[in-house]
């Protein structure tokens, strides 16, 4: 049985991170030690750091097992509603 999917959420953001696929390759916590520091029980902060900083560094978890949404569709930012996600088909 794989371990559960985490979720921590603000009212700008909902961060994902999926461990059963995390390679833990650190980049997350060495771009932003601020909102991810693995030394901590709720070890992603995501109100820690403006939302648009937090979504440039979930994209670069190379593994995909950090993910960001956004609470209603309404509030994504419009290049993230019209950009299909990397990889999409």
């Amino acid at each position: 049985m794989g371990k559960r999917l985490q979720t921590y959420e603000t009212t700008d953001i909902i961060v994902t991170f999926d461990p059963n696929i995390c390679i833990h390759s650190g980049i997350c916590v060495r771009g932003l030690p601020e909102v991810f520091d693995v030394r901590r029980r709720d070890w992603v902060r995501a109100y820690a750091a403006p939302a648009a900083d937090v979504v440039a560094q979930v994209a670069r978890c190379p593994s995909g097992a950090l993910q960001v949404r956004w609470p209603s569709a309404s509030s994504a930012p419009d290049a993230a509603r019209r950009e299909p996600p990397a990889g999409a088909s």
